[in-house]
């Protein structure tokens, strides 16, 4: 599984966004509604985080794939 920053994931009835990504921390938030953006934020290992969405299904963003100018 290759995490990054910004990507969106579904697990169960909430979102979870990877905010800030390092060598062996994942910060996150937790969302119920993408529309209005609000949530809690989270600090987890590395290894932790891989836990939490396994299971849990990458949401494809609109701007992934399109080559940058």
């Amino acid at each position: 599984m290759r995490l990054q920053q910004d990507q969106l994931w579904k697990k169960g009835a909430e979102f979870i966004r990877i905010t800030r990504l390092e060598r062996f921390e994942v910060a996150y938030k937790t969302m119920a509604d993408l529309s209005t953006k609000e949530g809690e934020h989270h600090v987890l290992p590395k290894k932790e985080f891989c836990r939490l969405v396994r299971g849990a299904t990458l949401v494809e963003s609109e701007t992934e794939g399109e080559p940058e100018a």
